[in-house]
């Protein structure tokens, strides 16, 4: 059965599409500050839609759906690695990814969003990366 993640590369597009409108504002200003908001929120919902994601991408190597649904996040991506469908360090980068999103629980500050705004590129070339695996089917 294959995955639907059309919701995922939509939020994937619309964050590449914010991440590249971002510079051409300056800094403090307003629609600096929408721009970046954006790149916030959409960085959360597509992190959120990955590990969601990838959880179910991930049944088939589990006794049953309930086993992989009980899953947290990090154990996602461990198993995501352990069976290929990612690379050791691309695992490595999801970790630090949801690390700084577990920052915003507590930190919704600028500073915050500067340290988000850093991970952006590689965030969304390996969100990229892991749409496409989601959406590929099991024997592939």
């Amino acid at each position: 059965m294959a995955i639907n993640a059309d919701f995922l590369i939509s939020c994937i597009e619309t964050l590449q599409a914010a991440h590249q409108e971002l510079p051409r504002h300056p800094q403090n200003s307003v629609m600096y500050n929408i721009y970046r908001a954006a790149i916030v929120k959409e960085f959360e919902i597509s992190l959120e839609q990955s590990g969601n994601l990838l959880k179910k991408r991930l049944r088939p190597y589990f006794a049953s759906n309930r086993q992989a649904d009980q899953l947290n996040f990090k154990d996602i991506f461990r198993h995501a690695s352990q069976h290929g469908l990612i690379s050791t360090q691309a695992c490595e980068r999801w970790f630090q990814y949801r690390n700084n999103r577990n920052n915003t629980a507590h930190d919704y500050g600028k500073e915050f969003a500067e340290v988000t705004l850093r991970l952006i590129p590689s965030f969304i070339a390996d969100a990229t990366e892991l749409a496409q695996v989601i959406v590929a089917e099991p024997d592939e």
